[in-house]
């Protein structure tokens, strides 16, 4: 068996279903034996309201996505915001191509980085950066997320680790997981496969590059966790060695043709399964 963890699901998976009723889909989550939420916008909802839906459905707020521009705006409201809520962690989610690395803006996201985990520091609530695949290119020899952790300090920037993301950008997930042992509180479990080479554009799938067509050898689908390639019985007992306190579900899109409800029971149901 596994290691075990608290396991919460990134409320982006579900985000339709949310869209629709909030609160019910919470409830649903925590019926399939999830025990906390790491969100992604509050739905029209403020920071009260969901504070009080997580206390009532017994869900944990662990966390949220909050896009950089807005944290920026006012990173003490922001932040603040999601401390209200219960949050421990908030999260650089994305970043858009000028601020990605190798682009004119890169240096503003170590910057800013800098900036909002000290307020965080400040306020009880911890940053954290959730990498996607482009941040594994090279700078000066040296990986561009490893540059990010190298220069932000660890007080005010942990990581995420998305184990989709570091696998498709050419490291085994385990091994990086390790490697930021005591940096690595909350890890984001994501599975999917991908048969062939890496698509040309591969951002069209969740929404944000333009409509591309894929051809056959560069087909790739996200997965509910325990039915793609990944190898979780290694990535939960890599977590547990680097010193994580909980793992979060991702799917950006369904598939298997089940509904992202569905694909979310799977994944616990699955986790759950390796976790006894």
């Amino acid at each position: 068996m596994s290691s075990k963890f608290p396991v919460a699901i990134q409320v982006y998976s579900v985000r339709e279903d949310a869209e629709k009723d909030f609160y019910g889909t919470l409830k649903r989550i925590k019926e399939m034996g999830y025990d906390g939420v790491e969100f992604a916008g509050l739905y029209g909802h403020k920071p009260e309201e969901v504070k009080n839906m997580c206390e009532e459905i017994g869900l944990v707020p662990l966390s949220a996505h909050v896009p950089l521009d807005e944290m920026l705006a006012d990173p003490r409201k922001v932040l603040a915001d999601y401390k209200v809520i219960g949050c421990n962690y908030i999260a650089i989610p994305y970043l858009n191509e000028e601020y990605r690395p190798g682009h004119e803006k890169f240096d503003e996201v170590i910057a800013a980085a800098k900036e909002i985990g000290k307020i965080g520091k400040e306020l009880g609530i911890q940053l954290l950066y959730h990498n996607h695949d482009f941040e594994f290119v090279k700078v000066d020899g040296k990986y561009a997320l490893d540059m990010l952790y190298d220069t932000v300090e660890p007080d005010y920037l942990q990581t995420e680790l998305d184990v989709c993301w570091v696998n498709v950008g050419g490291e085994n997930p385990a091994d990086y997981i390790r490697k930021y042992t005591g940096r690595a509180p909350v890890v984001h479990l994501k599975d999917f496969i991908m048969p062939g080479k890496k698509p040309a554009k591969m951002y069209d799938l969740i929404g944000i590059d333009d409509d591309t067509e894929v051809a056959a050898d560069e087909k790739f689908e996200f997965r509910p966790v325990g039915y793609g390639c990944q190898n979780f019985p290694e990535i939960l007992d890599a977590s547990k060695d680097a010193g994580a306190t909980w793992v979060v579900v991702e799917q950006d899109m369904p598939s298997m043709d089940k509904t992202p409800l569905e694909c979310a029971k799977m994944s616990i149901d699955y986790l759950k399964s390796i976790m006894k």
